[in-house]
């Protein structure tokens, strides 16, 4: 049984019956404009990528990356619908892929706390040492939520419930984009979350996805379990080539390496050809310079190398079939070179001492947020709150559920909604005013 892309590219909308298209933008390219205005979108300007609160402004945060990665995927999804447009329905194009892609990736990080991977590792920690503190009417289901956050479950919950249309519905996505962004199509609860220690599904998001899974015709693998949209490998690939490759320029301008350290590296990931078209009259520019002219060769050439893996692995894809991730499928020097960069990321990168001691700032900030906000949470849900626990409270404005029949595990959640939505720098700003350390 194989997926079918007239269902697979739904343009009908989560939460809604309308098609709004206005003859200028396709549904597809509407999806994309939500996403950008939207205020968890504005707010990566100010989350970590890589390097914590860095003084220097060429070094992506997470909004730049999204947006390149949004770059990326609009190239894929335009080349892999050339590539296969024999397999489509007439009224399908290479460009709907490009923009569902487009789409899919600019909000594929929008989940994601502060203080990058750090801040996502302090809020697991937190909930899992303090285990205790949760209301005893939680599932272990809803317990998993809190303590294995996600942010790509995280991501979806924003899209689908929290980000502002003016009725019910997050963003009201069309069906189709909604499925791309679907990494890891599972609940937290899943013997997959604890193999990964990744997952895309909250329990109070259940239902929206097996709305999407059932719309988009994905196919059943399981009581829980639907296959991945095959436009989501394209949206992971389109994220895996440019933090592998852009975490490696962002580690030269701080010069934690040499641009003689990455050149063998990229002449292994580039058609050699357009590599040694830069590399002969590359000693005439900066290192800056040369660093961008081989990166476009290499995005060039792994966009190429990733469409003929989609190509070659089509029917296992369609028939959700196909395992793992198409980056990891390269073959030859492309595979040594990525290889190469998973080494140094680790050595060079990972282990800098700055990154170290910010990092470990992050958990203290996350900690202190998570303590001062459940306890207040406790308080209100016991009907016993103090004041300060008001006063904490209070900061939530409109984002603290107000109706008498909120159940603990909402109000929990809609604290990993407030927390993980924080900048940086509002979460520093808050831990600081939390220990009576602000200035």
């Amino acid at each position: 049984m194989k997926m079918q892309w007239n269902k697979l590219l739904s343009s009908k909308r989560l939460g809604s019956s309308e098609c709004l298209g206005d003859g200028i933008r396709t549904e597809y390219y509407r999806d994309y404009d939500r996403i950008v205005f939207s205020a968890s979108f504005r707010r990566l300007a100010r989350k970590t990528q890589v390097h914590p609160l860095s003084f220097n402004d060429h070094i992506h945060n997470r909004l730049t990356h999204s947006i390149e990665v949004s770059s990326v995927g609009r190239s894929l999804g335009l080349a892999v619908g050339l590539a296969i447009k024999d397999k489509l329905p007439t009224d399908i194009t290479a460009v709907d892929f490009a923009s569902i892609i487009q789409a899919a990736c600019v909000a594929h990080d929008i989940g994601n706390p502060p203080f990058g991977h750090a801040g996502e590792y302090a809020i697991r920690q937190w909930f899992t040492e303090n285990e205790n503190l949760l209301n005893s009417t939680l599932t272990i289901a809803e317990q998993n939520d809190l303590k294995y956050f996600e942010g790509n479950a995280q991501g979806l919950r924003i899209v689908t419930q929290l980000e502002g249309h003016y009725k019910d519905g997050g963003l009201r996505l069309t069906y189709a984009t909604l499925g791309a962004l679907i990494k890891y199509p599972w609940k937290s609860d899943n013997k997959l979350a604890s193999e990964k220690e990744k997952f895309n599904v909250f329990q109070s998001e259940v239902d929206i996805y097996s709305k999407i899974s059932e719309e988009l015709g994905l196919i059943k693998l399981d009581d829980e379990r639907y296959s991945r949209h095959p436009l989501a490998y394209l949206m992971e690939a389109a994220d895996d080539i440019c933090y592998k490759i852009l975490d490696i320029e962002d580690a030269l301008e701080l010069d934690l390496l040499r641009i003689e350290d990455v050149i063998p590296i990229f002449k292994k990931l580039s058609n050699a050809a357009e590599f040694n078209e830069i590399n002969d009259i590359g000693s005439e520019f900066s290192s800056r310079k040369r660093i961008v002219a081989y990166r476009a060769k290499v995005i060039d050439n792994l966009i190429r190398e990733v469409v003929a893996i989609f190509e070659h692995n089509y029917n296992d894809i369609m028939e959700g079939k196909f395992e793992g991730d198409l980056i990891s499928k390269v073959t030859g020097d492309c595979q040594v070179g990525i290889q190469e960069i998973k080494e140094m990321t680790t050595d060079k990168i990972f282990s800098y001492r700055r990154k170290i001691e910010l990092e470990v700032g992050s958990y203290s900030s996350i900690e202190s947020i998570l303590s001062a906000f459940i306890t207040a949470i406790n308080q209100k849900i016991d009907n016993i709150a103090t004041f300060k626990s008001k006063r904490i409270l209070d900061l939530m404005q409109d984002d603290l559920p107000s109706g008498e029949s909120t159940t603990p595990y909402e109000y929990y959640m809609a604290i990993t909604d407030f927390v993980s939505g924080m900048t940086d720098n509002y979460a520093t700003f808050i831990a600081k005013q939390i220990n009576g350390n602000a200035k």
